[in-house]
């Protein structure tokens, strides 16, 4: 081989600039170019919007799948300056639309991460044919529109405006996407979870599509995980046990807070869900583990006060009280960190001791006060391990 066919120099590295870096390869920003990708689009958009919500400038998110295809994201917060001037918070609009990252707001435990990778909305019109933003702000709208990532023209005022509010219009690329379809279901399930675990947010989904006619459904919950637990319950169609036991507590140790909810019926089966920072964490960890640690230590004690278990049975480990298990733990955390890139699994050190010594409290002085409901989950629990 001659050493002009082996030769390498900077002349061979292609260096791919906005828009190209993200269209060249999807899957590296959003996961993939499946129905997946197309909802963590969404999601790119929206997580601005509900970040809007749950810190009180806005009232509501509207998330919209339009008849033609595309998908409209409103809130009615204060809208998004174009330009970024010295009294804003944070970037203008503009930037947030072109700049990776610029959309996307700093991880603690005040800001909802609904993103996988918190790109923000400007992968989104990255990826989409055609990107329309409207801000309505200080009496004026505003309107610009994007092809494939790029600004067709400056923006332009567009008469006044009622209200104020952001609103961000995209079509997916069909060039891009083996599906532009996204899911109602799917999105719906997502938005339901996020309301779950941020009381009072109100955010609805409108499907436009269907011949019949438009679906809609309002998500807002004022019971927290504890009515995600409820949920989960009456959706397994198993009879109740026991009361949900349901608690908040804010933890220096682990500079955040933590909400839990946990209660047992009739049935075999152990629904256990958890998330950091309103994002599930499917693979568990610390707080996961922490939930099983602390309700195992309080049922244990309890059952061996009572009489229930003997000095020389084994003890109520985590592999064993799962039976019947419904439970939701949900930590919001200044720094948290994940196994891996996928972010699926929560590694904070701190996180299991503190939630696993508050679920041993709490769960602790709820079986004393409810004997009857106690006796009934330790026997039950007791009565699976001769049927295993």
């Amino acid at each position: 081989m001659s050493d002009e066919a082996i030769k390498y120099d900077a002349s061979h590295i292609k260096v791919l600039e906005w828009p190209e870096a993200v269209r060249k390869r999807p899957g590296m920003y959003i996961g993939s170019t499946g129905e997946r990708g197309l909802h963590q689009m969404v999601f790119e958009v929206a997580e601005r919007a509900v970040n809007e919500a749950v810190a009180g400038r806005a009232s509501s998110v509207g998330v919209t799948l339009m008849a033609d295809g595309g998908v409209r994201v409103d809130d009615d917060g204060p809208g998004i300056p174009f330009g970024a001037a010295e009294d804003t918070d944070g970037p203008g609009l503009e930037a947030v639309l072109t700049e990776l990252s610029a959309g996307a707001r700093p991880v603690d435990r005040r800001t909802v991460t609904v993103a996988l990778v918190g790109l923000g909305p400007a992968v989104t019109n990255a990826l989409s044919s055609r990107l329309t933003a409207e801000v309505r702000r200080e009496g004026v709208r505003w309107v610009q529109e994007y092809a494939c990532g790029v600004a067709i023209a400056p923006p332009t005022a567009a008469g006044p405006a009622t209200g104020s509010g952001t609103t961000i219009t995209f079509r997916p690329d069909a060039t891009l996407f083996e599906t532009t379809e996204c899911s109602f279901a799917v999105l719906a399930e997502y938005f339901r979870e996020l309301a779950f675990l941020n009381r009072g947010l109100d955010i609805s989904l409108t499907d436009e599509r269907p011949p019949g006619g438009p679906q809609a459904a309002r998500f807002r919950f004022l019971g927290g995980v504890r009515d995600f637990v409820t949920s989960l319950r009456a959706r397994s169609g198993a009879y109740l046990r026991t009361d949900v036991v349901a608690f908040e507590r804010e933890d220096p140790r682990m500079a955040g807070t933590m909400e839990v909810a946990l209660g047992w019926c009739g049935s075999r089966e152990e629904r256990v869900r958890s998330f950091a920072n309103s994002m599930a964490t499917p693979y568990g960890g610390a707080h996961e583990v922490g939930l099983r640690d602390g309700a195992a230590a309080a049922l244990d004690a309890y059952a061996r006060a009572r009489g229930l278990l003997t000095a020389a049975d084994p003890g109520l480990g985590a592999d064993r009280i799962g039976q019947g298990l419904t439970a939701v733990v949900s930590v919001k955390l200044d720094h948290p960190e994940f196994v891996g890139a996928a972010r699926g699994e929560l590694g904070n050190g701190p996180v299991r001791a503190c939630v696993g010594e508050a679920v041993r409290e709490h769960l602790g002085a709820w079986l004393e006060q409810n004997p009857g409901q106690a006796e009934a989950v330790i026997t039950e629990i007791l009565r699976a391990d001769t049927l295993d």
